[in-house]
This record gives C-alpha cells, sequence and structure tokens, in this order.
C-alpha cells in the first residue's frame, strides 16, 4: 500500500475510529468486560507443532456430529484451537470445557460482503457462546475498490467490538492500524493456498506488529514446516490430524 495512504488514513484514524464506535452502541457488548479470557497454549518445545495449529472444520454441509468429533481430535492431539461457523461455536465450547484447546469462531466467513456493524455483532454474539479468538474476513470488494477508509472501518469494527479478544484478520497493513492481533494469508476457503513468499512478504511489511496466520492448502507436515520456518505463527488446517501422524512416523 502506498505510504501516502497510509498517512492519509492514520490522520483520520480517529475520526473513522470514532464513527465506528458509534454505530456499535447498538450492540450490548457490556459482558465481555467479566468474561474470563483465556489464551491459546504456547509450544513446549521445539516439535510441539499441536500449539501452532488451528484445527479447523468449517464446510457448509459438517454435521453436529462432524463438529464434535473435530473438538474430540483436538483434545486429543492438544492443538491450540478449533475454528468453526459462529452457528458452531456454542457446541465445541461445550465439548471443550475442561480442556486447554480454545473454541474460536470465523465471521462474515467466507466472502465478508456483510456490512461491518452485521460482522461485529456476529463476532460478539460468537464470543458470548464460548468463542476466544474471532478470525474475520475483509470486505473484499471494498478493497478491490481501494475503499481503504471502509476497509479499515471493517476490521476496526471486529477488533473494536470485542476487544480484548484477539482478531485475526487479511490486509497487513490496515491490520496494524486497526489493531488486529494476527494477519492471515487468505480464508483458506478459496482456491488458493498460503505461500511461503506471502509469509514472507507478510513479515516483511508487519514485522513484530502482527502475528501471522497461514491458511489453506497446509495439508502436509512439510506444508507446515515451511510456513513456520518463513514465518507464520499459527496455521489453520482440517488435515491437522493427519500431520500429527506423519510427526509418529
Amino acid at each position: 500500500m502506498r505510504e501516502e495512504i497510509l498517512q492519509e488514513l492514520s490522520v483520520r484514524k480517529e475520526e473513522i475510529s470514532d464513527r465506528v464506535r458509534d454505530e456499535l452502541k447498538i450492540i450490548d457488548r457490556s459482558f465481555i468486560k467479566d468474561l474470563k479470557i483465556r489464551k491459546a497454549r504456547r509450544p513446549e518445545g521445539y516439535d510441539d507443532i499441536a500449539a501452532l495449529i488451528d484445527h479447523t472444520i468449517l464446510k457448509p454441509e459438517a454435521s453436529i456430529s462432524d463438529v464434535k468429533r473435530v473438538a474430540e481430535e483436538a483434545k486429543k492431539y492438544r492443538f491450540a484451537t478449533v475454528c468453526v461457523n459462529s452457528s458452531n461455536v456454542k457446541i465445541v465450547a461445550e465439548a471443550l470445557e475442561g480442556s486447554e484447546v480454545l473454541p474460536i469462531s470465523v465471521v462474515g466467513f467466507p466472502l465478508g460482503a456483510m456490512d461491518y456493524v452485521s460482522k461485529a455483532f456476529e463476532a460478539v454474539y460468537a464470543v458470548k457462546n464460548g468463542a476466544m479468538e474471532i478470525d474475520t474476513v475483509i470486505n473484499i470488494g471494498r478493497l478491490k475498490s481501494q475503499d481503504y477508509a471502509c476497509v479499515f472501518a471493517d476490521i476496526f469494527a471486529v477488533v473494536e467490538a470485542v476487544r480484548p479478544i484477539p482478531v485475526k484478520e487479511i490486509a497487513s497493513e490496515l491490520c496494524v492500524l486497526a489493531g488486529a492481533a494476527f494477519v492471515k494469508t487468505s480464508t483458506g476457503f478459496s482456491t488458493g493456498g498460503a505461500k511461503e513468499e506471502d509469509i514472507r512478504l507478510i513479515k516483511r511489511v508487519v514485522g513484530n506488529e502482527c502475528r501471522i496466520k497461514a491458511s489453506g492448502g497446509i495439508k502436509t507436515l512439510s506444508d507446515l514446516q515451511k510456513m513456520v520456518a518463513a514465518g507464520a505463527d499459527r496455521i489453520g488446517a482440517s488435515q491437522s490430524v493427519k500431520i500429527m501422524e506423519e510427526m509418529k512416523r
């Protein structure tokens, strides 16, 4: 993103943020201040790759039994989190109760085209149902239209709505400006997958301001190791069990 655009957004940041905060007043977020917020566990050694993985099930046809199975797998292998659609958060939170694995939710998935107040409401409701992190999708059409003020507002709305719950998002510089905890390579739901060069580029842009999540096409232990070597802090994968079984060979 051009430096002059970022400078303009930095100047307008408080104006846009105040407008978004005013729009978010229709959402009751008062319960968040009383939440006992848990963080994803950290790796206990160089080979503790399970602590890097968001064990994921986002297929629209996923049944309740599928979701519960993924939660049981996460407890068995000690994955960092289980990532589900917001309608399944409560099921996963109950299945993971008493374990160290966090329930987390996608928001605005997979298109990101909903208005940001609706997106913020989905995020808040997911947190109310037990989500300890939020993976949200930006408004891609507005990004392609170079409406960066709207994209900033879109990210900031979710970050502000669930603060201090960590939020993961695409769009590196804007994520830093809006206060997101993670930058993602993609939703992981499209045809393209995460690439090492993408991770390195994001790392150059965000430095230590945000952590990085690699999503999409990570199906083997080798894929995961390449992403981590390139700078990824978290891995989104639906093939997590297969990766862990590779570790045992």
